[in-house]
């Protein structure tokens, strides 16, 4: 029982919640299907319920993808073991991601929709050589394929953006 193991001492279970909140996303990546699809989601909804949402060009927007990003990375890192270092609760990869893949546009639900879906095929099929990313070591590789995947999103609905809106 954890409270037992607190009262005798054992502090590890204390300090492997601050890792496993990061980790996964503030739970969303214990989603027991498509866990990083449903990271993708909530980091999502954090986005749009938040007060510097809006064009997708905050300072803060932008202070928080760095943040979360380095957090994701000491956590990614923390939660990882040699067998499993990308287990599939660790989705807060995806929220920074998601994120990146928002970045400079309109804070709509069409827009969000479209950043979603555009990140998790991108995700997945990891394209142009972003695969290659996983091969970094330690949280830093967990994080780098998906940061990758986010700036090709945004790089192609920002241009159809520009082109057709």
């Amino acid at each position: 029982m954890i409270s037992d193991n607190i009262a005798h001492g054992d502090c590890t279970y204390l300090r492997r919640v601050p890792v496993e909140l990061v980790a996964t996303g503030l739970g969303s990546g214990l989603w027991p299907i498509a866990p990083a699809t449903a990271g993708s989601a909530a980091a999502l909804l954090l986005y749009w319920a938040l007060p510097f949402a809006g064009t997708g060009d905050s300072p803060w927007f932008f202070a928080m993808i760095g943040v979360t990003a380095l957090a994701g990375v000491w956590a990614a890192e923390k939660a990882g073991t040699r067998a499993d270092p990308d287990p599939k609760r660790v989705v807060i990869d995806e929220w920074v991601g998601v994120w990146v893949t928002v970045a400079f546009l309109p804070a709509t639900w069409g827009w969000l929709l479209a950043g979603f879906f555009l990140f998790r095929v991108l995700d997945i099929l990891k394209p142009l050589g972003i695969r290659r990313l996983e091969q970094v070591h330690g949280g830093l590789g967990v994080m780098l394929d998906d940061v990758a995947a986010g700036v090709l999103g945004a790089v192609v609905l920002n241009a159809i953006r520009l082109i057709f809106f």
